[in-house]
């Protein structure tokens, strides 16, 4: 009996230590989770810009904004406030009065606000832009906003005429946008013409004794861009050390292999001690430039750039980049490559705006003045807060000209205001003269893949247009059918 008693006792115990050490766990996993939330947030902070968490997790950005907690009384103030409706939860804002100037909208995910009467423009994020949920039929006084800064692989209809063109207002990585973003990427002047990573080209040499004189980090392979094709078939001429999963050749320190380390200032220093950097977009779109341009420049490393069309327009001054369009193959790019290398002089000539602070292009340094937001500068609005005020604004424009009996103005997107060509692939067979290279991949690999995706999308952003013209709310069945009619 008193082994029996003994046993319960024990076992009494374990139950017991096994709750507390669950409870104790659950505590910490909570903690975690708050903590990883805190990390994502301030990440986001310092890079000025917010995305929506998986699960629908929305975190607020907007610190410089009033945030209303709704109670009867402010849903009456709200209702003197022009309503901007975020159909796409973009800011998991429920509920700001934000201030524009001398003007204020009231922000809001709250889709109950579609019918309200102050409810004057709807705000989506192109990533999230889908057919699903469209808020139709379309009100006369409704105007559509789109928020897209991403790459086209993201959402390839948006591309397409029949579908930018259904939005009044835009914000895009086009110039000729309502909200140009071309300079996502770039903190400002200062940030081009600092020496703080600059490495000294007596340096660089001495490296290039366990260094290639070119470096590649992909870590995203085979976009639409087709660039991993393009640098196996340059590597066959020139050596280049690949970090990252593309073409993978060398390692990161473990501490850097993270992808929220590339600007982190251990990577910077690893890439700084190169000559050239292979800076290839995923996407090939006039005014589409990304960090993969403007990161290199900051660090004095020359940019080997392929990507948009109208990148000479961006440049800081006229031989700054290497631009792979102005080669015919491959092999005179590595040609060229290695006549600067080994010429100190002629190296010298593609820093020397860096070393000079010289920063020529008038066009570059207007569109950094007068742009209405920051990059990294909590002292200015963010580009999404830009993006929400350039509405609040127009709306407000409009409701005075009615105030004054006056018909309302109407904008509307051009197809300039987002396009791309189709992608195209480059046709290198590398291994049958470079047995020791890394395979091409097969045909039916994710290269086709983005063709076929191009040329689909074509035929759903027709489809769409067709629909949403006739204002009426459909079903997916519809639009494919609709799609796949021919």
């Amino acid at each position: 009996m008193a082994r029996i008693q003994r046993r319960k006792l024990l076992a009494f115990c374990l139950c017991a230590t096994a709750t507390v050490f669950m409870l104790v766990t659950l505590q910490v996993v909570v903690e975690l989770g708050k903590f990883e939330r805190k990390k994502f947030k301030n990440f986001h902070l310092q890079d000025g810009r917010t995305k929506v968490e998986e699960e629908s997790d929305h975190l607020n950005v907007f610190f410089k904004k009033q945030t209303l907690t709704l109670n009867r009384k402010q849903k009456l103030e709200v209702g003197d406030h022009p309503i901007m409706l975020w159909w796409s939860p973009l800011t998991g804002e429920t509920g700001r009065l934000g201030q524009c100037g001398a003007d204020a909208c009231f922000f809001t995910i709250n889709r109950s606000y579609l019918h309200h009467p102050m409810t004057k423009a709807l705000l989506f994020y192109g990533t999230d832009f889908n057919i699903d949920s469209l808020p139709l039929p379309r009100k006369a006084h409704h105007d559509w906003a789109l928020f897209h800064e991403e790459s086209p692989k993201n959402n390839y209809k948006l591309f397409h005429k029949p579908v930018i063109t259904l939005f009044n207002y835009t914000a895009t990585f086009s110039r000729h946008s309502h909200l140009p973003l071309t300079t996502q990427y770039l903190e400002g002047v200062d940030a081009l013409k600092s020496l703080r990573y600059l490495v000294p080209l007596q340096s660089k040499n001495s490296l290039r004794k366990r260094l290639a004189p070119l470096v590649y980090v992909q870590s995203d392979c085979d976009p639409p861009s087709d660039r991993d094709s393009y640098v196996r078939e340059l590597m066959t001429y020139i050596e280049v050390d690949s970090y990252g999963e593309c073409l993978r050749n060398k390692d990161l320190p473990q501490q850097l292999k993270n992808p929220t380390s590339m600007d982190a200032d251990g990577f910077y220093r690893i890439i700084a001690q190169y000559k050239f950097i292979l800076a290839f977009e995923n996407a090939v779109c006039d005014d589409y430039i990304t960090e993969k341009f403007w990161r290199p420049l900051k660090l004095g490393v020359v940019p080997v750039y392929h990507g948009s069309p109208s990148i000479t327009d961006w440049l800081p001054s006229n031989k700054s980049a290497i631009l792979v369009s102005e080669f015919a193959h491959p092999r005179e790019l590595a040609s060229f490559i290695r006549r600067l290398d080994q010429d100190d002089r002629l190296y010298e000539a593609y820093i020397e705006w860096k070393l000079k602070g010289e920063i020529s292009n008038q066009r570059l340094l207007t569109a950094l003045t007068e742009r209405k937001w920051g990059v990294q500068d909590l002292s200015q609005d963010n580009y999404i807060d830009a993006f929400e005020c350039m509405v609040c604004s127009k709306v407000w424009e409009n409701i005075r000209l009615q105030d004054k009996g006056l018909p309302p103005k109407r904008w509307k997107a051009e197809g300039t205001h987002l396009s791309c060509p189709e992608p195209t692939l480059f046709a290198y067979s590398s291994a049958s003269h470079c047995p020791h290279c890394l395979p091409a991949p097969r045909r039916n690999s994710l290269r086709e893949m983005w063709i076929l995706s191009f040329q689909q999308s074509k035929k759903e952003a027709q489809a769409l247009r067709w629909l949403v013209d006739r204002n009426r709310n459909f079903s997916t069945q519809e639009f494919w059918a609709l799609v796949f009619k021919d």
